[in-house]
């Protein structure tokens, strides 16, 4: 299956200004992304969308596309992510380019195992899934406000090891998603038909926000994680 990586990276970032620039680990943030995309045998091209000259740059440098800046008014603040990846898909097609499934790598969880891309296609395969995300379990006890009450029950706290597989919890991690082209053209969503769980651990699941967020993930990658 040919398989179309993107990569999104704006240049702006209210939050932490050049974020996908800011060096982690030696490299710039973006750049581990690209280079575990560039390196998976599972992907077959890989596109960055960028509004910003020096992201597209760097990110030639390693070894990616950047055939076009992406138009403001898919740079906002607000702009939601499918247009992008759609934005680029239709541009790598009229390049003559045809793929099979899209994959969403984002820039802000760096971490992941070499294999993670071929893991994931291989599940999409094997469960004839349409789209696939990559989550970890949650150990976390949620509640609610407004009446307050908990979403366990409390009378009975039960012991991570003894939940039962169907009722545990998975967070969303936003490593990575998988979609079939024709559901995310047709779905407008990268999440569409039968969806597959990738479960991952939990490491490849830090997302970074904040400056705290890269001190914290450059001791986690102090120690590689194996493959």
């Amino acid at each position: 299956m040919k398989v179309l990586a993107i990569i999104p990276a704006r240049g702006g970032s209210k939050g932490l200004p050049g974020k996908n620039l800011r060096i982690l680990a030696g490299k710039p943030l973006i750049v581990w992304s690209i280079q575990h995309a560039v390196n998976s045998e599972a992907i077959t091209d890989v596109v960055v969308s960028t509004d910003s000259p020096e992201i597209a740059a760097v990110a030639r440098g390693c070894g990616a596309e950047v055939p076009f800046l992406r138009p403001a008014h898919l740079a906002t603040d607000t702009a939601p992510t499918e247009p992008v990846m759609l934005h680029a898909l239709c541009a790598m097609e009229n390049m003559g380019r045809s793929y099979d499934c899209v994959a969403l790598l984002q820039p802000t969880s760096p971490l992941r195992a070499n294999e993670m891309s071929a893991r994931a296609l291989a599940q999409l395969k094997a469960e004839e899934a349409d789209s696939l995300l990559t989550v970890t379990e949650s150990h976390a006890f949620f509640w609610r406000q407004s009446p307050v009450r908990a979403l366990y029950d409390v009378a009975n706290r039960p012991r991570r090891q003894d939940i039962p597989s169907e009722k545990r919890h998975y967070r969303e991690t936003g490593s990575l998603y998988l979609t079939r082209r024709d559901v995310l053209v047709r779905e407008g969503n990268r999440l569409g038909g039968k969806i597959a769980l990738l479960e991952t651990r939990e490491e490849e699941g830090f997302e970074i926000d904040s400056l705290a967020d890269f001190r914290l993930l450059e001791t986690l990658m102090s120690e590689a994680i194996p493959a």
